[in-house]
């Protein structure tokens, strides 16, 4: 570890593209194991190992054992954050009305950010939450709830004096990395992409943090946001 320049450490554990892989991998927020982290780094099993083990031991992986096998997460929404701002600065910005391969459009549209939405839904989501004075920018970093936002949180099932209670922030502006745009996240933005999938607006895919906006989601966010969420 780089006493004096601590950064310099993680960054040298992150710059090396076979942990890159695998910490994009793991952004979905799912534990995986050693062979599907090789398999999607395109490295060999030794090679993963050792790669993991750096990971973990420089506090951006912990892994859990389960009888013989071993599952690798990232550590804390810190880490994803992270990755995901190290996305926003090292990726030529493709606005939105910008063809792209149309094998990665459903990532743009909405992905998952560790435990929390992304991508263009997430950010048109965000901005029409502060317009309707649901959600306010709070300092550079942070969201707070506007006028109307314990009502509309509540309206929608999520409790947020007890995210309050929760050890981690509150409500964190998180920077897109495909939108250059900020999008909730935190315990209030965890909470809720995880009504958003309880409600059935949206699903998860398979392999992939992209997701899936359900007809009755496409309605939801239509009818209340106008967010036309397809791609």
């Amino acid at each position: 570890m780089n006493a004096i320049y601590p950064i310099a450490s993680v960054a040298e554990l992150i710059g090396e593209p076979a942990r890159a892989a695998m910490l994009v991998a793991l952004l979905e927020g799912k534990a995986l194991p050693a062979g599907e982290l090789a398999a999607a780094a395109g490295v060999s099993a030794q090679s993963a190992s050792a790669h993991l083990s750096k990971l973990v031991d420089g506090g951006l992986l912990f892994v859990q054992n389960e009888g013989r096998h071993r599952y690798y997460r990232i550590t804390s929404p810190d880490v994803a954050h992270a990755i995901e701002a190290l996305g926003a600065i090292s990726t030529n910005y493709r606005p939105t009305s910008a063809p792209g391969p149309r094998e990665t459009m459903p990532l743009y549209v909405a992905r998952s950010c560790y435990d929390h939405l992304a991508g263009r839904v997430a950010v048109e989501l965000t901005a029409a939450l502060e317009s309707s004075h649901v959600l306010r920018a709070s300092g550079e970093r942070d969201y707070e709830l506007g006028s109307q936002g314990e009502k509309w949180f509540a309206s929608l099932g999520v409790d947020t004096r007890s995210e309050r209670l929760s050890r981690r922030c509150f409500a964190r502006r998180c920077l897109d990395w495909t939108e250059r745009k900020p999008h909730l996240a935190g315990a209030l933005g965890a909470s809720l992409f995880s009504r958003l999938l309880a409600l059935g607006w949206m699903a998860r895919r398979p392999k992939t943090r992209a997701l899936r906006i359900t007809q009755g989601g496409e309605r939801e966010f239509q009818d209340r946001f106008g967010i036309a969420a397809h791609p």
